[in-house]
């Protein structure tokens, strides 16, 4: 018995992709689709925002950009919640219109659903591991809680509950309590 090989989408499949409020996302040529994120999801990426451009504004080390495509390769293309570019990388990645490379930090905040979960723990963990991401912080609206993966391997380093204080040595001095951002 032969085995059916799906096609390996590209980039450019993923840019011919309707219009249509969906988000369309490639990991290694296998397509993610998912609907537009709910106003509790964008309540927390407000926030985050809040936060981020705070410190940024006292500490003009980087960019933060909301819903960036990123385009890792010919097959992996995705729209992170937030992502966190260095100066120095965005010479490198962000020069232009897109993200073409690695950012320093990707931040994702979990939509509903087992799928969706599977799809940021795993495909999307190893995407940026093998691209060199720095830092991964996945948000979960339901637990209320904030994952923290680092090193080179994105292994993950601690789970934050609501009193706990987000920090990061990509962000000296930055501190957030993962509180308010469900606040």
């Amino acid at each position: 018995m032969a085995a059916r090989l799906e096609p390996i989408l590209t980039i450019a499949d993923l840019d011919a992709m309707p219009e249509d409020g969906n988000r369309y996302e490639l990991v290694e040529g296998e397509l993610f689709v998912s609907c537009a994120p709910n106003l509790i999801h964008q309540g927390i990426l407000a926030n985050l925002m809040f936060f981020f451009g705070l410190y940024l504004r006292e500490n003009p080390i980087g960019k933060v950009f909301p819903g960036p495509g990123v385009i890792f390769s010919d097959f992996s293309g995705v729209i992170p919640d937030a992502v966190y570019v260095s100066n120095r990388m965005r010479k490198e990645i962000a020069a232009g219109d897109k993200i073409t490379g690695a950012p320093d930090l990707i931040i994702e905040i979990l939509s509903p659903g087992p799928e969706n979960e599977r799809r940021d723990r795993h495909a999307k963990r190893q995407l940026y591991r093998k691209y060199g991401v720095r830092e991964y912080w996945i948000i979960n609206p339901g637990k209320r809680a904030v994952d923290i993966y680092r090193t080179a391997r994105l292994k993950l380093v601690g789970t934050l509950g609501l009193n706990d204080e987000i920090t990061t040595p990509l962000l000296p001095g930055f501190r957030c309590r993962v509180g308010d951002l469900f606040g």
